[in-house]
């Protein structure tokens, strides 16, 4: 029998091995924070690195670039090595640069190379917008039309993909497929390592962006054999609003030429001789186009040490058990209520958020809020929760349902009714 008391929710904290890492952020008194798959919070750690580089530049002025306990010119190659371990990569394979679409834009530009059939990149009708856009941005600067050269797998439900239907898509005439880890309405995990087998069983180049599981879900790109991959470092990194992004190029593609190059993407032992003949890094440093954004990675050193204290392992076991709580609870304490969960059950199939519908969604986010509960919300019914592992705790998702419940009875989300806009 389930029990739904706050009594356990608390209990459950007592034995939870990573509620030390709470007290690293700053967590607002009476505030529950559930918008961490969007963006994440400040630790204490991300500030101290932070102030570390702002001192450093402040001392060193250009001499920072190569003095210090954080030299920046290096440092992109070791935020992509704390990284690596949490996409089952090897260091020289992951980079942290640029941002999520950029990112893209450079390895579809690097290898999207149509040939004969091959001329069409697939994608999947729940895409994040930014992907498509840049899809279709890449085609037509080749001169062909994305209504003909973008396929999109079709979602049965309206919520999730069926990986029988993308298997199914990729026929002779695709080239290369980006697709997401999880789909960010519904949280819905994909099984990448079947995908990527197939791909590769059938001559399609596989990219992923990963921006709603890094941080949350472990992966294992080198053993599914993903040719490469793009995510940002705002939302389960906890890297700061517009933190740098990352991107993972599997090592048998190494030695390809970027198809934007720039300056940073040089081998570092060559860079300031200065010529006009592009010798690119070995590695995944190779597709970096500009200067690193500094103060906007600095964040990420402190963040990233914790990631590899507490174990992506041991914060996926977490966020699994938070997520099945909270739907539980919902089930439990919100029956009747017109509330339907649109996520997979299924562990394997269920990424870091629980996508909660219901048709009072944008007056519901808002009431929420008043409330002091931080949810997200994603058009034209979805209240995204997601209870970061770091620093979410049972006793949070319990009181965070309770006040819910209170909104749903007392029905405070009418008073927003005839309200527009941006609600989460």
């Amino acid at each position: 029998m389930f029990d739904a008391t706050q009594e356990f929710a608390h209990a459950l904290d007592r034995d939870d091995p990573l509620a030390r890492f709470r007290e690293e952020f700053y967590l607002q008194p009476g505030r529950i924070y559930l918008d961490g798959n969007s963006l994440g919070l400040l630790s204490r750690r991300a500030e101290r690195s932070l102030g570390e580089i702002v001192e450093s530049w402040k001392i060193r002025g250009i001499d920072g670039w190569t003095e210090g306990g954080h030299p920046w010119f290096y440092l992109s190659e070791r935020l992509g090595a704390l990284a690596a371990p949490l996409l089952g990569a090897e260091p020289p394979e992951v980079i942290v640069t640029g941002s999520t679409t950029v990112n893209l834009h450079q390895l579809l530009a690097t290898f999207y190379r149509p040939a004969g059939r091959r001329t069409k990149i697939l994608a999947d009708e729940l895409a994040f917008p930014s992907d498509i856009y840049a899809i279709a941005g890449q085609l037509r600067l080749r001169g062909l039309d994305p209504a003909e050269h973008l396929l999109r797998v079709p979602s049965r439900d309206g919520r999730t993909l069926e990986e029988e239907d993308i298997l199914a898509a990729m026929t002779g005439e695709v080239a290369v497929a980006v697709l997401p880890t999880v789909l960010y309405r519904s949280g819905q995990l994909l099984d990448a390592g079947r995908i990527a087998a197939e791909a590769r069983r059938k001559g399609v180049l596989l990219g992923l962006d990963a921006s709603h599981s890094v941080g949350a879900v472990p992966h294992a790109f080198d053993e599914w054999g993903v040719d490469f991959a793009v995510w940002c470092g705002y939302k389960y990194l906890n890297g700061g609003p517009g933190a740098v992004g990352g991107l993972y190029v599997n090592r048998r593609h190494f030695g390809a030429l970027p198809g934007l190059a720039g300056w940073f993407g040089s081998d570092k032992e060559r860079q300031f001789d200065m010529e006009h003949e592009f010798a690119p890094a070995e590695g995944a440093g190779a597709y970096q186009i500009g200067t690193p954004h500094i103060l906007s990675a600095a964040p990420l050193i402190g963040a990233l040490e914790m990631f590899a204290e507490a174990g992506i392992g041991r914060l996926r076991e977490k966020s699994l058990r938070l997520t099945e709580y909270m739907m539980r609870l919902i089930e439990h304490e919100l029956a009747g209520m017109g509330f339907r969960i649109g996520n997979p059950r299924e562990e394997e199939r269920r990424g870091g958020h629980v996508a909660l519908e219901h048709e009072r969604a944008p007056g519901i986010c808002r009431a929420l809020k008043e409330r002091g509960v931080v949810p997200d919300f994603r058009a034209p019914d979805v209240i995204r929760l997601a209870p970061a592992p770091l620093y979410v705790s049972f006793a949070d998702v319990w009181e965070a349902v309770r006040r819910l419940k209170e909104i749903m009875t007392a029905r405070e989300y009418r008073r927003y009714d005839n309200r527009r806009g941006v609600v989460a």
